[in-house]
């Protein structure tokens, strides 16, 4: 019997001792198994207790059950110790020294495209247009037919325009001039609205051209309206976007939309109109197209050619900003190089 609580004693101060040289939880688990499993000290020792008569097994019996729950108690608090060395390392981790500077990160900025095409809005919103959206899959009607583009007019071939079936009826916008047409249709003149959008016509991405690029398009309808009016418009916003030295020029064009048409220069804002290798010494720079409304997509929108009159303009968006922020190509504006969209 004394042998038996030797052997307790003993075992209490093994665990103590083997304890103290733990510090992650498998060997914790390990140890814990060692004293307490199924095959366990524990259990060995109460095998023992049949050899034993009544009064020893009574007495063996209390000694156990004051073993177990001292290396219980001994396990309770070397757990306490490992999940709080486990903190402090966690703690330690994710610690930060706040009085360190914090790192400096770029703040994105607007696109030159989105830029631009704000400014225009500004521009015309200021005269009092208001701005219209539409959808970029049309109709073919839309996009051509209202506005007096023929069936045999080149613009409807397969090589310019994406065609969304077989049948021609649907397609990716060539120009935002059918957001024009649906705001006619919903809506009594006068108006004065302008169309900014994404449209697709297949091109080469090349230095001047891509599949994908911006239009904003604008339309004025009221009576007595006449090329004085294109002529005030659109200088008023050449001069709002390069300068007030600039100047602008109409020369006759053609378009199916507008009679007449023209195509519409500003004075060159690199040479001052001195003629130069950008404008091939002509001192003008083609920037868009415009024209008054021609009487048959005023009768496609039920609108009285008679009564009301109108003018319409449109510009590539990209166009406009190669020349503001002196950009070299188009393929500058895909690119993604961080250098150029910190311009």
């Amino acid at each position: 019997m004394n042998h038996n609580i030797k052997d307790i004693e003993e075992i209490a101060k093994e665990l103590k001792n083997e304890l103290e040289k733990i510090d992650d939880y498998q060997s914790f688990q390990n140890l814990k198994s060692k004293y307490l499993g199924k095959n366990g000290i524990i259990k060995s020792l109460m095998k023992n207790l049949k050899e034993l008569d009544e009064e020893q097994r009574k007495n063996f019996g209390k000694n156990i059950n004051e073993l177990k729950n001292i290396i219980e108690e001994f396990f309770e608090e070397k757990l306490i110790i490992l999940k709080e060395k486990e903190r402090l390392l966690k703690e330690k981790e994710s610690w930060i020294d706040v009085t360190i500077p914090g790192s400096k990160r770029k703040i994105g900025k607007i696109s030159l495209i989105s830029k631009t095409i704000r400014d225009i809005e500004e521009i015309f919103v200021g005269m009092g247009f208001s701005v219209a959206e539409g959808p970029e899959i049309e109709n073919s009607w839309y996009n051509f037919d209202a506005l007096n583009t023929p069936e045999w007019h080149p613009a409807r071939e397969m090589q310019d325009t994406f065609y969304l079936s077989n049948d021609k009826k649907y397609l990716l916008r060539t120009h935002t001039s059918p957001v024009q047409i649906r705001t006619m249709l919903s809506n009594k003149p006068p108006l004065a609205i302008i169309s900014p959008g994404r449209v697709y016509r297949k091109d080469e991405l090349d230095a001047t051209h891509s599949p994908v690029f911006h239009q904003v398009e604008g339309l004025f309808i009221d009576k007595n309206v006449s090329i004085a009016h294109i002529k005030m418009y659109l200088e008023y916003l050449a001069k709002k976007l390069f300068g007030d030295k600039v100047t602008i020029l109409l020369r006759p064009s053609y378009f199916p939309f507008t009679e007449p048409s023209f195509e519409v220069d500003i004075s060159c804002i690199f040479c001052e109109g001195k003629g130069c290798n950008i404008c091939k010494n002509s001192g003008w720079i083609e920037i868009l197209g415009a024209g008054l409304v021609h009487p048959n997509v005023l009768k496609s929108v039920h609108y009285d050619p008679d009564v009301w009159q109108g003018f319409a303009f449109g510009m590539g968006v990209e166009r406009i900003a190669l020349l503001k922020y002196n950009v070299p190509e188009m393929r500058e504006f895909y690119k993604n190089d961080i250098r150029f969209i910190e311009i």
